[in-house]
């Protein structure tokens, strides 16, 4: 089961790769965020016509989830209780293959100072009473996405220069270890203790190719998801100007295959 996340910055403007993702990977399910669509507009016609069912719960110009799979999408759910900003749409989940796959893309909270990195928190806390209220850890259930935290150290490019700043600071760090202590595993730390697995890389000052990057797209799964855990791959072609139609953007594509 090969499962793609991939925050596209806009669906709109990369629908060309998108499809051409799901040619060379032919994947069992893409998670996408930030499709910065709504419904009418989202490119529905263009992905079933690859063969693909998809749902989608967006919104004008910002946020936005979308689940893309050749396989039924059962017991969709867009949201969830106790969001305290329901009107953004961050979260889809649906059941694939026998997993229950939470879709996420986790408020940013711009800075510390600014109000946006408290609601951060409250959002995420939000989430994980839902998660824990909701799943058991004995479930197979699949969070992913964008979850705008860099966990520890090894996800960082320059952890001093990033200290003390919004995506690496110890309440946002807290809330992701509070996940795992309650059941879930970080897939992609279950195969690899590795250094700069990075998943986004800003468009600015060369970040990119001088691999300035963070690791904050997620794979966190429960024991009965993690143990079919056999591959990762950040797809970092799809991050290249020189590849695909139209800019990239600025988050890799992330593939986890489970036996």
């Amino acid at each position: 089961m090969k499962i793609i996340s991939w925050n596209v910055n806009g669906v709109r403007p990369r629908t060309d790769r998108l499809l051409a993702l799901l040619k060379r990977h032919e994947p069992d399910l893409v998670c996408l965020q930030e499709t910065k669509s709504q419904d009418p507009t989202f490119p529905f016609m263009a992905i079933q016509g690859a063969g693909y069912n998809v749902e989608h719960h967006g919104q004008k110009a910002y946020n936005g989830v979308a689940l893309i799979s050749p396989h039924e999408l059962q017991d969709v759910q867009r949201g969830f209780p106790g969001d305290p900003i329901p009107e953004q749409t961050r979260v889809i989940s649906a059941v694939v293959q026998g997993v229950r796959v939470v879709n996420l893309y986790v408020v940013n909270g711009k800075d510390l100072e600014s109000e946006a990195y408290p609601l951060k928190l409250d959002w995420i806390d939000g989430v994980t009473t839902w998660v824990t209220g909701e799943f058991s850890p004995d479930d197979a259930l699949l969070l992913c996405g964008d979850f705008n935290i860099a966990p520890d150290e090894r996800d960082v490019y320059d952890p001093e220069v990033w200290q003390d700043r919004v995506l690496v600071s110890e309440p946002e760090r807290e809330r992701y270890r509070k996940l795992l202590g309650w059941g879930l595993k970080d897939l992609q730390r279950e195969l690899s203790d590795e250094a700069g697995l990075y998943t986004w890389w800003d468009y600015r000052a060369g970040a990119f190719p001088r691999n300035m990057g963070l690791r904050i797209d997620l794979f966190l799964g429960t024991a009965a998801v993690a143990r079919r855990a056999a591959a990762f791959e950040v797809d970092r072609t799809e991050r290249k100007k020189s590849s695909g139609e139209g800019n990239p953007s600025d988050h890799a594509p992330v593939i986890a295959t489970l036996e």
